[in-house]
């Protein structure tokens, strides 16, 4: 069987997600006739089925929802390639580092002010993202590297560099009794009655059970939080987008964070080369500061 064409994939995929012929070509700017040729051409030389086409419209087959799990993956690794193939053809080559806005800023500012003090470094453009699309802009080549958080983030098929590892807090409204304590423990805050706490997406975009509200972005989070409606623990350098109304609480026995720089692990440049190697001298990776839970007391922001 002769190998796939990108190009299939891209008519395939369109099919696969509008479930219809029609609205799949428009979509791809082409006309009807000659996507339907295509699929069936596709599947011709796969010897599968990929569509149930009936009167009541279009499904996908067993087989056809396994090309489109497939798919997805195969068409960004190509985008990937090409993204990064004209970048470095760039003789203004750029760094772009992307990480999730407000966390780790202190810890960014210290990198990059490092970085800008090595010899004929690269530079390096910061791209802000929401919690967990970190790993996304990596695999599709819109990034080169991130700051990403250990064990939160999806760091399947990335090499890391640990560049500081630390304790947690709980954010919780100012008014708030808790707001008063000096220290928590996790199980002070699981249960606190009128004010659950907010659940994050999983790596797969599904919501944990519970109580609390979902939320998706730190902009929604930053608000409910304000008004009273949720609290959650963060790790405690990613406070510096606190409002006002919100105070930090220490909390305990909640497991360290290990903030580290990721990269595609087949990824290689003597820029790429160059931030990490700051990375792991900063005063944070080679331990000169304690990792251990955060002792300060709280802190309004």
């Amino acid at each position: 069987m002769d190998g796939l064409e990108t190009r299939e994939l891209r008519y395939f995929t369109a099919v696969a997600d509008e479930l219809h012929f029609g609205r799949a070509a428009e979509r791809l700017g082409i006309a009807q006739p000659p996507l339907s040729r295509a699929i069936h051409q596709l599947e011709r030389r796969l010897g599968v089925r990929l569509f149930d086409r009936d009167r009541r419209g279009v499904s996908l087959t067993e087989a056809g929802t396994v090309l489109r799990r497939e798919a997805g993956p195969a068409l960004a690794a190509v985008e990937a390639a090409a993204r990064r193939t004209r970048r470095a053809a760039d003789p203004s080559r750029t760094i772009t580092l992307v990480t999730k806005a407000g966390a780790s800023h202190d810890l960014l500012r210290s990198l990059l002010d490092a970085h800008s003090r090595v010899p004929d470094a690269a530079p390096v453009d910061v791209v802000l993202c929401e919690v967990g699309e970190q790993a996304g802009f990596l695999r599709t080549g819109a990034a080169d590297v991130a700051l990403m958080h250990r064990p939160y983030d999806d760091l399947a098929g990335f090499e890391t560099q640990d560049v500081l590892t630390e304790g947690q807090v709980a954010i919780v409204p100012a008014a708030h009794p808790l707001a008063s304590r000096d220290r928590v423990t996790v199980s002070d805050v699981a249960h606190v009655p009128g004010l659950p706490i907010a659940r994050w997406p999983r790596l797969d975009g599904s919501y944990p059970d519970g109580p609390g509200p979902e939320v998706r972005t730190q902009s929604q989070l930053a608000q409910l939080v304000a008004l009273g409606r949720t609290l959650l623990v963060i790790p405690a350098s990613s406070r510096a987008w606190q409002w006002p109304q919100h105070a930090a609480v220490p909390v305990t026995d909640a497991p360290p964070v290990t903030t580290v720089l990721a990269w595609p692990a087949h990824l290689r440049s003597g820029g790429l080369d160059a931030l990490r190697e700051t990375a792991a001298a900063l005063p944070q990776a080679r331990g000169a500061d304690d990792p251990g839970l955060p002792a300060e007391p709280r802190r309004r922001a």
